[in-house]
C-alpha cells in the first residue's frame, strides 16, 4: 500500500502523520481475552518503524479514561510537541486526509440513567416470598381455629385426666389470645431492629418447642403455659409478613400482595377446623399439637433455605450482599445472583434497646393510625366472638359431633379467602383511579407514574384505601344482626337445612370482616413508613386485645340475653364506629401532611 505503513498487526498510517500509539478498544481486540472486567483497559500498539520507546503507563490510563463504548474503534493521536500539530480528535486513519471534517467523529448522549427500581426482585420472586412468608403465617390462624372444633374433647380429657373443670379450659382460648396480640410487638421491634430472617427463624423455634411441651402436657398448668407459648412463636409471623411485603413491594403494588398474603394465611381459618376436628375424633386433642409440631418442622426448613432477609436496612432493594444468618441456605448452594453487592455505609442493624420496644406504641400517639386500629379491632373481636361461639351454639342447637363441628367451620373459613382475595382487587382499581385523578389535577401526563419509594405528601391514599369500606362494614353489620337471630328460635332451628342459614351468614360476616382487615392493615401500612412489622405488631396488639375481651365475654353475653339481642348489639357497636372510617376520609391527609412537616423541621 503506497503512501501508508504498517504500525503492527494490520493497522496502518499515513506516511506523514507522526504516530507512536493507538489505543484500541478492548471489544475489537481480538487477541484480548475477554474477561469481565469494566472496559477501562488498553494495551498499547508500537510502530516498529517510528522507532519510539513505550509509552508511560500514567500517559496510557490518561488516554483511555472516559472512551465512549459506542465511538470508533480507533483513538490515533498524533505525536505532542515537536513540527506536529497537536490534535486531541479522533480520526480513522483509513480516512482521506484531505476530505473535509472528521470522518468517525461522532457524539453519542448517554441514556437517561433509569429510576432505581424499589426493590430488585422480579415479579416472579416476589409472589414466591409472598407464599412463603404466608405459609409460614399460616400457623398463627391455623393453631387458632384447629383448637376450636376439639374443645369438647379436651374439656372431656383434662376434666378426667387433668383434673380441671370445664370452664377452665376456656382460659386457654383467652390466653391464646392475649399472647397473640402482646408478642407481635415484641417480635415486630425486634425484626425491625435486627431483621426479618432471624426472627422468623427464633419464633418458629420457639413454636416448635411449644408443640412438644402440648404434645405431652401432664397437667392443666403445663397445657396452658405451652399454649401461651404456642401463641408467641406463631402470632409474630402476621407482622414479620407484613414487614416483608414493605420491604419488597412499593405502594401500587402493596395491596394486592398484602390481600393474597391475608388469603393464603386464612387458608388455615378453614382448613383448620376440619383437621381438628378429625384428629380430635380419631386420635384425640394432643394429636393436633402433634400434627402441627410436624408442619411446623418443614416450614422452619423451607425458611433457612429459601427465604431471604429483605429488611432494607440490611438488604438495600435486594441487591446488598447478605452474611451469616441473613444469607439463605440456597444461596449457599447455588451461589449468589450476579446482582449483589457489598453494602454501602448507613447500612445494617440497629442496636437494640429498651426504646426498640416501645417505639411501636408511639404509633398510637398518632391520630389516623389510631382511629383504623380501634375500627379494625372492633370489627376484630366481634368476628372472633362469633368464632369462637360456633362449637357451643351449634352442639347445643343442631347436636353436632367434633368432625362435623369441623366441617361447619369451612364457610367461615373459606370467608376469609374471599373477602381478602376482593379486597385486594378494590384496592388495585382504587389506587389507580386515586394515581390517575392525582396526575389529572396535578397537569402530569397521563400515562406517567408516581414515585414507587415514597408518594407525594398530599397524594389522598386514605380516600384510595378507605372507599369501599363503610359498606362493606355496613354489610357486616347486617350479616352479624341477622346470624344471632337465625339460632335464636328452637321452632326454626329444629326445620330441616335451617344450619345453612346460619353457615352463609357466616361465610359473609368472615368475607367482610377479612376484607375490612385487608384494606384496615394496607392503609395502617401505608401511614407507617419503614415500620411495617411494628405497624402490624400494634395493630395485632389492639385487635387481639379486643378479641381477648370479648371471647371472654360472649357466652355469658349470650347465655343472659340469647344469641338474637347479643349479636344485634355488637352489630350495633359496629355501626356506631363508622365514623372512624369518615374522620379519616375527611382529616387523614391533613394530619398526614403535618406529621411530615414536623418530621422535617426536627431533622
Amino acid at each position: 500500500m503506497e503512501g501508508w505503513r504498517e504500525l503492527g498487526n494490520n493497522f496502518y498510517a499515513l506516511n506523514r502523520a507522526s504516530i507512536r500509539m493507538i489505543t484500541v478498544d478492548p471489544q475489537f481486540d481480538l487477541e484480548r481475552c475477554h474477561d469481565e472486567d469494566d472496559g477501562t483497559s488498553a494495551r498499547a500498539v508500537k510502530s516498529d518503524s517510528v522507532g519510539v520507546a513505550g509509552r508511560r503507563r500514567s500517559d496510557l490510563e490518561a488516554a483511555d479514561k472516559g472512551h465512549d463504548p459506542f465511538d470508533d474503534a480507533f483513538s490515533v493521536e498524533p505525536e505532542r510537541g515537536g513540527d506536529h500539530e497537536y490534535m486531541s480528535e479522533k480520526r480513522n486513519p483509513f480516512a482521506d486526509e484531505n476530505a473535509e471534517g472528521l470522518e468517525g467523529r461522532r457524539s453519542v448522549n448517554p441514556p437517561p440513567e433509569a429510576e432505581e427500581p424499589y426493590h430488585i426482585f422480579s415479579t416472579r420472586q416476589k409472589w414466591l416470598v409472598v407464599v412463603i412468608i404466608g405459609v409460614t403465617g399460616m400457623f398463627s390462624g391455623l393453631s387458632s381455629n384447629i383448637y376450636f372444633p376439639a374443645l369438647d374433647s379436651v374439656a372431656k380429657a383434662t376434666t378426667q385426666d387433668l383434673n380441671v373443670s370445664l370452664n377452665d379450659v376456656s382460659l386457654t382460648i383467652t390466653s391464646y389470645l392475649i399472647i397473640q396480640g402482646i408478642s407481635p410487638v415484641i417480635w415486630g421491634s425486634l425484626s425491625d431492629a435486627l431483621g426479618r430472617r432471624p426472627i422468623y427463624i427464633a419464633s418458629a423455634l420457639v413454636y416448635i418447642v411449644a408443640n412438644i411441651g402440648l404434645s405431652f402436657s401432664p397437667n392443666f398448668a403445663v397445657l396452658l403455659i405451652f399454649r401461651g407459648l404456642q401463641a408467641a412463636g406463631s402470632a409474630s409471623t402476621v407482622s414479620l409478613g407484613n414487614g416483608v411485603i414493605q420491604d419488597i413491594s412499593p405502594p401500587a403494588e402493596r395491596g394486592s400482595f398484602i390481600s393474597f398474603y391475608q388469603a393464603i394465611r386464612n387458608f388455615s381459618i378453614a382448613i383448620g377446623p376440619v383437621l381438628g376436628g378429625l384428629l380430635a375424633n380419631f386420635l384425640g386433642f394432643r394429636s393436633i399439637f402433634v400434627f402441627l409440631l410436624t408442619l411446623s418442622s418443614i416450614v422452619l426448613l423451607m425458611l433457612i433455605v429459601f427465604l431471604p432477609e429483605t429488611m432494607r436496612r440490611i438488604a438495600g432493594n435486594g441487591t446488598m450482599r447478605l452474611k451469616g444468618i441473613y444469607k439463605p441456605l440456597i444461596y449457599k448452594l447455588k451461589g449468589e445472583p450476579n446482582y449483589m453487592r457489598e453494602p454501602g455505609e448507613g447500612l445494617g442493624r440497629k442496636k437494640v434497646t429498651l426504646s426498640t420496644f416501645l417505639e411501636p406504641l408511639k404509633l398510637l400517639l398518632d391520630k389516623a393510625v389510631l382511629c383504623n386500629l380501634i375500627f379494625g379491632g372492633v370489627v376484630y373481636a366481634i368476628w372472633s366472638m362469633v368464632t369462637s361461639s360456633t362449637t357451643g351454639l351449634f352442639k347445643e342447637r343442631f347436636g353436632l359431633s367434633e368432625l362435623f363441628l369441623g366441617l361447619a367451620f369451612i364457610p367461615n373459613g373459606l370467608g376469609t379467602i374471599v373477602g381478602s382475595a376482593i379486597a385486594g382487587k378494590l384496592m388495585m382499581r382504587d389506587y389507580r383511579a386515586a394515581e390517575a385523578a392525582y396526575l389529572a389535577s396535578n397537569g402530569l401526563p397521563s400515562n406517567s407514574r408516581l414515585p414507587t419509594k415514597e408518594l407525594p405528601a398530599d397524594f389522598p391514599i386514605e380516600r384510595a384505601r378507605t372507599r369501599n369500606l363503610p359498606w362493606i362494614a355496613g354489610l357486616f353489620a347486617a350479616a352479624t344482626a341477622v346470624y344471632g337471630f337465625s339460632l335464636q328460635f328452637p321452632r326454626l332451628v329444629s326445620l330441616p337445612g335451617w344450619i345453612a342459614l346460619p353457615l352463609i351468614l357466616q361465610f359473609v360476616i368472615a368475607g367482610a370482616s377479612n376484607a375490612v382487615f385487608a384494606l384496615n392493615q394496607t392503609l395502617v401500612t401505608d401511614l407507617c413508613p419503614g415500620r411495617g412489622a411494628s405497624s402490624t405488631a400494634v395493630n395485632n396488639l389492639v385487635r387481639c386485645g379486643l378479641g381477648a375481651v370479648g371471647v371472654a365475654f360472649v357466652d355469658p353475653m349470650i347465655a343472659a340475653v340469647g344469641p338474637g339481642a347479643a349479636f344485634l348489639g355488637l352489630a350495633l357497636v359496629v355501626v356506631t364506629c363508622i365514623p372512624l372510617v369518615a374522620v379519616n376520609w375527611f382529616w387523614g391527609m391533613e394530619w398526614r401532611v403535618k406529621k411530615v412537616e414536623r418530621e422535617k423541621g426536627r431533622l
